[in-house]
């Protein structure tokens, strides 16, 4: 699709194929679970929907009021984990960080708050599961998305 533009140097055509068209964005009215990751602080959030059949991921949505970088994490990662099973969904967040190499502070922190809303959607299904009356489940983040870039000399001393 993007043949004849210019990659900005450093990103893959995949990257720039889910910042420009992100897949599976928007709200999941039929979610056996939603959770919700919160970073206290900014107040931005992502919001994360699934439908299970049995262990099967067979529908996943998120939303977010986060940067772009949230965004291509979001499409990539929902990608990954459709149509397969929870336990796959696990491991996909480490394939996740080996698809993305090595991120930013704020980009890490970015890929962490995709991950933890799909995880809080999983609690969310399994506390319906026993009965529990939860329209969703939130878990508030431990780092802020104002991850402050280290200095460059700063940042050269700890990559000797």
């Amino acid at each position: 699709m993007f043949e004849n533009v210019k990659m900005p140097e450093g990103m893959n055509p995949e990257v720039l194929e889910h910042l420009m068209n992100p897949k599976n964005y928007g709200k999941l009215d039929d979610a056996d679970g939603v959770g919700i990751a919160l970073d206290e602080k900014t107040k931005e959030y992502v919001i994360f929907y699934t439908k299970l059949e049995g262990d099967i991921i067979k529908d996943v949505k998120f939303a977010t009021n986060g940067c772009q970088d949230t965004v291509v994490i979001g499409s990539m990662f929902t990608q990954m984990i459709l149509g397969n099973d929870i336990e796959y969904a696990n491991t996909a967040v480490q394939k996740m960080h080996d698809k993305l190499g090595k991120l930013s502070a704020q980009q890490q922190i970015c890929a962490d708050i995709v991950f933890t809303a799909f995880i809080a959607s999983l609690k969310n299904y399994e506390n319906r599961q026993i009965g529990e009356d939860e329209e969703l489940h939130v878990l508030k983040m431990k780092e802020s998305c104002e991850a402050t870039a280290m200095p460059k000399d700063e940042e050269n001393e700890n990559n000797k």
